[in-house]
């Protein structure tokens, strides 16, 4: 239950995210969340999209450096403390987060978060059994 999650190294100058955008605007794929991390000359731009092969093709058309990296989602209730728990079942498990982003869904009272873990399978397998939903890639892409 893995989804793809788009990486693409962005230059840190103005209007490089007006451009990424709008060439998957122009290619007809859908954002469903985003996260940046920066430094002062660079940065990288994690996407999770509707059509994730049309939004590789599209960038790295347009010259782009893009690549596709596998990602487990979640869905957990939008109440204080629910997001703890899965902390703690990876922790408990000796599972690194190595990065992670969240946003809610249009269900109301749930959250999805996008996890970037050391192992996927052994957190798949302790997130299922401590009853944490994971996502499917249809469900995200669907969105």
């Amino acid at each position: 239950m893995q989804i793809q999650q788009l990486s693409i190294f962005v230059e840190n100058k103005s209007g490089r995210l007006a451009e990424i955008t709008e060439i998957l605007g122009r290619a007809n794929v859908d954002i469903r969340a985003i996260s940046v991390a920066d430094t002062s000359d660079f940065g990288i731009l994690r996407l999770i999209v509707d059509k994730p092969q049309d939004a590789v093709k599209a960038l790295k058309e347009a010259g782009l450096t893009v690549s596709l990296t596998s990602v487990i989602a979640v869905g957990i209730d939008d109440r204080p403390g629910e997001f703890a728990k899965a902390m703690r079942i990876l922790a408990d498990a000796d599972i690194s987060v190595e990065y992670m982003y969240a946003f809610i869904s249009r269900d109301k009272g749930k959250a999805f978060v996008i996890l970037r873990v050391d192992d996927s399978e052994k957190a798949m397998e302790h997130l299922r059994a401590k009853g944490v939903a994971l996502l499917a890639a249809e469900e995200i892409y669907g969105m």
